[in-house]
């Protein structure tokens, strides 16, 4: 019986072990299957292709970076090289763009981006992309063709060879050819996530249906002057905001940049210099493309949206520039009244007008078409419907008046400022970029330095961006854009430097309106003091300024909270977490707790204030809202009643309560040490690809490999890093940039996370510790002296 039992535990032992063989056996193929299938799709960047369309030889030489170095006999060949090269490098992210873009992702994805596709829909990029190709001709029809060509070439050979990016297959799909429009539909959404005003005139007019007035006035960035009468029009209008705008999409509040360039007197090489972050989504792969062109009468460096061709932001051998978002009011909701007999008709000067009505169904994954129409007055197109499923039409509507929305030709700026040589050729150059409006800033190996807000900015005859205005009527139209001479310019000034970060950027005397809202001031206030500081300043000096993490906010408004604190009665935790904030220098270190403190203190005394009474869907259209609050504050400092402080027991209390509420979520996360917390530990980086939030096991094994990093900084500081309610960064330095024009062979540059949207690339996610700790990396017109791979493109 035991000789029985014993040769029923070898067998079953035996078993055990082959079985467990197999399993191991199976799970090494599959690993070796999906490390060759995954391997596949890492572009070829050495050798020779030889391609269809292309004329001449073109040299693709990339640096230890991954940076394209482009080097072409002729136009088409270059834009041609360069489309075939951006997408090896980042197709996925090109599709996935345009579609967004033009409210096709439910194609691929399924029904759950039908309502973001609605909105696309709606907005109507790609019909304005579509009706702007009839402003191009001649050079820069011809790059956009090539560029097209370049894609679409690279499209036919991933497919011929089963070597999509894994994410196609992943979604089960294949791209469809590029085209022009694809190109200046993503241009178009450019100017969307730069942001608008829209959402904030929605906000205000539910605030005055829905709030008691002085509640309602105190939202406002600066109350109207036509107000009373405006208002009085609107008395019988109701557009039900939270309803209409459940389902939207906001551009980031923060979607900023900073630039700045200080004259050869403040420099220490004689010759100007100058840098620039734009502060947009952070995310894999980056929204920059960085490159090199070359081709005879052109030698350009810097970045560019993917799936567009040219240089956006950079430098050639003559000049360098850089932007940050304006922010001006080219938005306007006009209040429709419609035909109770007709609903595609709308009243206008006494009269019902015909609106255009356009079919834009939507079709899913999986064969299903969702019926769509569009309905376009003669402002714009009705965007307070879009989230309606089949109920009955409303009697008024909001339709968006926009400048993105109309024909332009920005690209033709872009080829134009590329090969510009000095102020006066890259000025005329920026007439044909019309949106979005930006903050450029330039300098010169001449010495010139300059900064211009460009773009078209309307000139109303009546209102000023703050609210919604009566549809039915002609006093609330716009009588053309300001003019181009007369957009606020400085060229050369005194003080030596020019600097813009979002802030306010003409004082009250200038005739035109630009803007209500601005972003809070502090960045701007401390890159001014830096570069005041001392006489002369090096690239490493302005490359320290770009990872500054001062808090002028914090410096402002801690002592003030700290003084309502005190006189409360506190706990003997809530004692220690005041101590932080008493000895705090006003840096964002990630390894300090005052910065934790501070921000989401600040956060929470916002939620005491409105959490209660504006709903969760019209919080998200609560346009300046930190503005808001530090205006409500400096209102108590200065001894006048703020209405909604007194409604929940005025300053002191407000303060208290928040503080109670913050010590408590942070003791819960972090211990009741108030020595040990750390900003770093709620403030943390994360580069994520769009397709790891439908798997969490993608997001781990492939895409999102790397965890989380703390880092310091925050939406105040120079060192700019948004946040979410997680304490997730998702905002921030897209790309950092300095060159000294005394040398302008090299640019010093950071691209987080890395320039290959391939997660198999060693240019994935290399650059993510360069962003954290500012080490930038060097990127040269000389392309004779890049060491790297090279990659021969042949004509077929």
């Amino acid at each position: 019986m035991e000789v029985v039992i014993k040769k029923k535990r070898t067998r079953g032992k035996r078993i055990f072990i082959w079985s467990s063989s197999i399993v191991l056996l199976l799970v090494i193929c599959i690993a070796i299957f999906l490390n060759i299938y995954t391997l596949r799709s890492v572009p070829k960047i050495d050798g020779t292709i030889k391609l269809e369309d292309l004329q001449r030889a073109v040299m693709v030489k990339r640096d230890s970076k991954g940076v394209p170095h482009i080097k072409a006999e002729n136009a088409h060949d270059l834009y041609f090289s360069q489309g075939y090269v951006q997408a090896q490098d980042r197709l996925f992210q090109m599709d996935l763009s345009r579609r967004q873009a033009s409210g096709m992702l439910s194609e691929v994805v399924g029904e759950a981006a039908a309502d973001r596709d609605k909105l696309f829909r709606t907005l109507g990029l790609r019909r304005a992309a579509e009706a702007s190709v009839s402003q191009y001709d001649g050079e820069a029809k011809y790059a956009l063709q090539s560029f097209a060509d370049g894609v679409n070439a690279f499209i036919r050979e991933a497919k011929e060879e089963k070597k999509l990016p894994v994410e196609f297959t992943i979604l089960g799909y294949e791209p469809a050819e590029w085209s022009i429009v694809d190109t200046l539909t993503i241009g178009k959404y450019m100017a969307f996530d730069l942001g608008g005003h829209w959402h904030g005139q929605a906000f205000r007019y539910w605030a005055l249906k829905n709030l008691p007035k002085e509640q309602a006035n105190e939202l406002f960035p600066t109350y109207p002057k036509d107000a009373p009468r405006l208002l009085a029009e609107l008395e019988n209008t109701n557009v039900d905001v939270a309803q209409s705008f459940a389902k939207t999409i906001i551009p980031p509040e923060f979607n900023g940049s900073n630039n700045w360039v200080i004259s050869g007197e403040k420099s220490a090489s004689g010759k100007p210099i100058l840098a620039d972050d734009p502060h947009l989504s952070l995310a894999t792969p980056s929204i920059w493309y960085q490159s090199k062109l070359e081709m005879k009468d052109l030698n350009v460096s810097g970045v560019i949206f993917a799936g567009v061709p040219g240089v956006i932001l950079g430098h050639n051998e003559k000049i360098a520039w850089g932007v940050t978002n304006t922010g001006p009011d080219v938005q306007d909701l006009y209040i429709e009244k419609r035909n109770p007999n007709n609903e595609n008709e709308f009243l206008y000067k006494d009269k019902w007008e015909k609106a255009t009505v356009v079919d834009e169904s939507i079709k899913v994954k999986g064969g299903k078409t969702i019926p769509y129409n569009v309905t376009v007055t003669r402002h714009g197109p009705v965007i307070s419907e879009f989230a309606d499923k089949g109920k009955e039409k409303t009697k008024t509507v909001f339709a968006l008046k926009w400048t993105a929305l109309e024909p332009s030709a920005e690209l033709k700026a872009v080829l134009n400022m590329n090969k510009a040589k000095d102020w006066n050729e890259f000025e005329t150059a920026l007439q044909d970029f019309h949106t979005p409006t930006q903050n450029f800033v330039f300098a010169s190996n001449d010495g010139t330095i300059a900064y211009k807000a460009n773009g078209n900015i309307p000139v109303r005859k009546k209102g000023d961006g703050s609210l919604p205005v009566p549809g039915w009527t002609d006093e609330y139209e716009w009588e053309g854009y300001i003019p181009y001479d007369q957009l606020p310019k400085v060229i050369n000034p005194k003080q030596g430097f020019i600097s813009t970060a979002n802030n306010k950027i003409v004082d009250d005397n200038y005739p035109y309106h630009i803007s209500n809202t601005w972003a809070q001031p502090y960045r701007q206030m401390r890159i001014q003091e830096f570069l005041q500081e001392k006489e002369k300043y090096t690239v490493k000096d302005l490359e320290k300024l770009q990872m500054d993490q001062k808090n002028l906010y914090g410096k402002e408004f801690a002592p003030i909270l700290l003084k309502e604190l005190n006189k409360a009665s506190l706990n003997e935790v809530e004692k220690e977490g005041v101590k932080p904030l008493t000895k705090w220098n006003f840096y964002d270190s990630k390894d300090e707790a005052a910065p934790l403190l501070f921000h989401l203190l600040m956060k929470e005394i916002s939620n005491t204030l409105f959490s209660k009474e504006i709903p969760k869907d019209v919080m998200e259209l609560f346009e300046g809202k930190s503005q808001v609050v530090d205006e409500l504050i400096r209102k108590e400092v200065a001894g006048e009643n703020s209405a909604w402080f007194t409604k929940y027991g005025g300053f002191t209390k407000v303060v208290h309560t928040s503080y109670e509420n913050v010590m408590k979520k942070l003791q819960k996360e972090y211990g009741p040490n108030v020595a040990e917390w750390k900003w770093g530990d709620y403030h943390q980086l994360a580069f994520t690809h769009p397709i790891s939030k439908s798997s969490s096991m993608l997001a781990l094994l492939a895409f999102n490999r790397e965890k989380p990093v703390p880092i310091g900084g925050s939406q105040v500081t120079v060192q700019a890093a948004s946040y979410g309610d997680n304490g997730i960064v998702n905002h921030g330095a897209s790309w950092r940039f300095v060159i000294d024009t005394k040398d302008m062979s090299n640019g010093y540059h950071i691209v987080g996370p890395g320039q290959s949207g391939h997660f198999r690339s060693d240019w994935y996610h290399d650059q993510i510790d360069d962003w954290v700790n500012g080490t930038y990396h060097t990127t040269t017109l000389n392309t004779d002296g890049v060491e790297g791979k090279v990659l021969t493109l042949e004509p077929k």
